[in-house]
């Protein structure tokens, strides 16, 4: 069997630059102690009253989804300011929230296979939400990720490969070249929806809980139609979080866009190929 690789950097030690980078060019990227740790406690504390249901391959795997207007803490993180400040980095000033759930990873449970959550002609399992073309999920983790207790499991740069064996509707057992990504309590692991990923099972004596919010650019809309959010609702959002909910079928594109369009610019740093070398 090949050697395990693990990565343990000090992901503190990263500039802006090498954060975007590693998110760009490696599929993942940890936000190390985001989260204090009466904050999670706050947010274990409400989990512990929803009502989980156990995935279709474990009955140590369970989740719950749509926790966008739950309210409370759990609401409030869908705007954690952070977290907001690096995507717009990444994204621009457009930041849009596609889905909301949480997952408990048990004893026993016996890993997740890897597989791409992003499906560029939608899917079962993601819906049309899995197409758009640019999207980034934010992992919250409340409990510490030891080897032991279900890590994250990433390959690295599997969303750049143009070869049929990246084909983003496959799921591997594993794969010779996979990363382990051990993180503590509060952090937040960010992957591009297109790398393979999964995590190892649970052969410890806790379970491990998880938060995943996914926000994508607003430009980078879904092929086909989501369900949008219900008015009402919306309306009851903290108003740092109102904005992240914008219509999620928001697309800007120009299927009839000319050679030279009127009002060309002739900048734009947030694809300057030097956005790697910011401190």
């Amino acid at each position: 069997m090949p050697e395990l690789i693990i990565d343990e950097r000090d992901w503190s030690a990263l500039t802006i630059g090498e954060q975007i980078k590693q998110i760009e060019v490696e599929g993942y990227l940890v936000l190390p102690n985001l989260l204090d740790t009466e904050y999670i406690e706050q947010l274990k504390e409400q989990l512990s009253g929803f009502e989980y249901k156990a995935v279709d391959y474990s009955i140590y795997q369970k989740g719950v989804k749509r926790l966008e207007f739950r309210g409370g803490s759990i609401t409030e993180l869908i705007g954690y300011p952070p977290t907001i400040a690096f995507l717009k980095e990444l994204f621009g000033d457009e930041v849009i929230m596609m889905s909301y759930t949480t997952s408990r990873s048990e004893p026993g449970h016996p890993g997740i296979s890897l597989h791409a959550d992003g499906q560029p002609y939608g899917s079962e399992i993601f819906g049309y939400q899995g197409s758009c073309p640019f999207l980034v999920r934010v992992l919250y983790y409340l409990d510490d990720l030891t080897k032991e207790i279900s890590p994250f499991r990433v390959v690295p740069r599997s969303h750049l490969c143009l070869h049929e064996q990246a084909n983003p509707y496959g799921r591997y057992q594993s794969h010779p070249e996979e990363v382990m990504v051990p993180v503590k309590a509060g952090s937040a692991v960010l992957i591009n929806h297109r790398v393979f990923h999964g995590n190892y099972p649970n052969v410890g004596d806790k379970p491990r809980s998880m938060l995943a919010i996914a926000y994508r650019p607003g430009w980078a809309g879904p092929v086909q139609e989501v369900e949008p959010w219900e008015t009402e609702k919306l309306a009851a959002l903290p108003d740092h979080v109102k904005p992240l909910l914008a219509d999620p079928n928001t697309r800007h594109w120009d299927f009839g866009g000319s050679n030279k369009p009127k009002g060309m610019i002739s900048e734009a740093p947030g694809m300057n190929p030097s956005r790697w070398d910011r401190v």
